[in-house]
């Protein structure tokens, strides 16, 4: 994306999330009528950014979009509402009812993303607290490097899965998909966890076979044509993800020329921390989750692996 784009984008992310969180609308009317209004004019700003033809255009569509979602947002009591029928957006509550995470891609003409969200917090009195999400992949260095809301990491979350550490707050693993290039898919797996009620991103607990290979985040790179397995799989209790693999040792490296040998590897909650397991054998087959749009509740989808 151009300086001038990305530019605009985190101006008008700014503009509109600033733009008066901390005030409401106090309605002692149906709540949820207004938020159905709502979610219809999100549903309508949705679906024409999504059929605009160009980058500069559906970023004006985009920023649209975020002004309203921020103004239904401000409703009372905005928390309680699921905005089930918002397709276009991923929206996942934490399982402990602490916090909920929007998150969304614009594609741009060159085949890359951009992406997009936000993390709204329950609060007591019903009032918004909300976190915008500022999409900085372009100038991470260190992919391993924990970060706040406003250098995010950015990808679509599908999945969220708990760690319970005992005598600690909790942390939250996302699974997300991430797209990338013309030729090549990413898929991350995130960690998001609470300092002083401020988002963070990232954090050292996923371990290697080897002693002190420990990463904040974990990101995986394959051939665009082709599908890639990540889910928690409840049967195993882990966190269960196709093993990429070159097609050939001439192209080590090269992820446009990767894709999964069909077998499975893992990432098992040990003690807090998340522990490589390779080589791991299934009960069942589990769900694909080759692209951001399957819903990843859908037992019923399987598995394509091309090679």
């Amino acid at each position: 994306m151009n300086k001038g784009i990305r530019t605009l984008v985190v101006i008008c992310m700014f503009c509109f999330f600033a733009g008066g969180v901390n005030a409401q609308h106090s309605f002692n009317f149906n709540n949820a009528a207004i938020m159905s209004k709502y979610q219809d004019s999100l549903i309508m700003l949705s679906n024409e950014t999504a059929a605009t033809p160009s980058t500069g255009m559906r970023f004006a569509k985009n920023a649209a979009f975020i002004k309203t979602l921020v103004n239904s947002l401000k409703t009372q009591s905005s928390f309680n509402y699921s905005f089930d029928s918002l397709q276009r957006v991923s929206i996942l509550k934490s399982p402990d009812n602490s916090f909920r995470i929007f998150s969304w891609q614009l594609p741009i003409d060159d085949g890359s993303y951009r992406f997009f969200g936000a993390i709204q917090m329950a609060t007591k009195d019903g009032k918004l607290k909300l976190f915008p999400l500022i999409d900085n992949t372009d100038n991470f260095t260190d992919i391993n490097e924990v970060t706040g809301s406003k250098n995010w990491f950015g990808a679509r979350y599908y999945e969220i899965i708990p760690v319970v550490v005992p005598g600690k707050a909790p942390y939250f693993v996302l699974l997300g998909w991430k797209g990338n290039s013309s030729k090549t898919t990413k898929k991350v797996l995130e960690v998001i966890s609470f300092d002083k009620g401020e988002p963070v991103f990232g954090k050292p607990v996923f371990e290697g076979l080897k002693p002190g290979n420990t990463k904040s985040r974990v990101i995986f790179e394959y051939n665009k044509l082709n599908s890639m397995t990540l889910t928690m799989d409840k049967s195993v209790n882990m966190i269960v993800f196709d093993h990429l693999a070159p097609f050939s040792e001439e192209v080590v490296g090269n992820f446009e020329y990767y894709a999964s040998d069909l077998s499975f590897d893992a990432y098992k909650v040990v003690n807090g921390r998340l522990k490589l397991v390779e080589n791991v054998e299934l009960k069942n087959d589990p769900s694909v989750l080759d692209d951001f749009y399957i819903d990843p509740k859908d037992k019923n989808t399987k598995a394509v692996k091309k090679l």
